[in-house]
């Protein structure tokens, strides 16, 4: 265990404590949610930056670091359709090709293929955490709605626009 692995640990923690802040509903839980969210997305950067920095990289936090992401922002996005602030299609869209992404990555793994995060993916992950956080914050400030839904269709353009470049990129180097 070294301090990447535990803040990709914590973040892993950190998202059933986000799902229970979010759907309790008490007054200001999207502010302490959005605040649990921006934590969890601080940990994400810092144990890349600890992991190179420190030549700390492992076949753990390889695993789990995407993994963590991908529980992350899945369980954000699905508590955020139960408070009806964003609409269930665009987030299935966005899972979807989370789910189809990682699975030809396993794929071509499998087959001795890596493919790795592109640079149209990283932007993704970083629309979705603008957009996240703006949804959470339109929940209790309804006129940062038009912001939060105009980050939502950026998120669903990157995820459809990116899992189009991976399904190429896979078909390229494993066939």
């Amino acid at each position: 265990m070294n301090l990447p692995n535990a803040l990709t640990l914590l973040r892993i923690f950190l998202v059933p404590l986000l799902v229970v802040v979010l759907l309790t509903r008490v007054e200001g839980h999207v502010y302490f949610g959005a605040a649990i969210f921006l934590l969890a997305v601080a940990t994400d950067y810092l144990d890349g930056y600890f992991a190179r920095r420190r030549n700390e990289v492992t076949r753990l936090g390889i695993l789990l670091d995407p993994l963590a992401d991908k529980l992350l922002t899945a369980a954000a996005f699905l508590s955020l359709v139960e408070l009806d602030a964003v609409p269930a299609w665009m987030v299935m869209i966005i899972l979807g090709r989370e789910f189809v992404v990682t699975g030809l990555r396993n794929v071509a793994a499998g087959r001795g293929v890596l493919i790795p995060a592109s640079p149209l993916g990283k932007g993704k992950m970083v629309a979705q955490v603008v957009a996240i956080s703006l949804v959470m914050l339109s929940v209790r400030t309804p006129s940062w709605t038009p912001y939060a839904m105009a980050g939502m269709w950026v998120v669903v353009f990157f995820s459809v626009v990116s899992g189009i470049m991976y399904y190429l990129k896979f078909w390229r180097k494993v066939d």
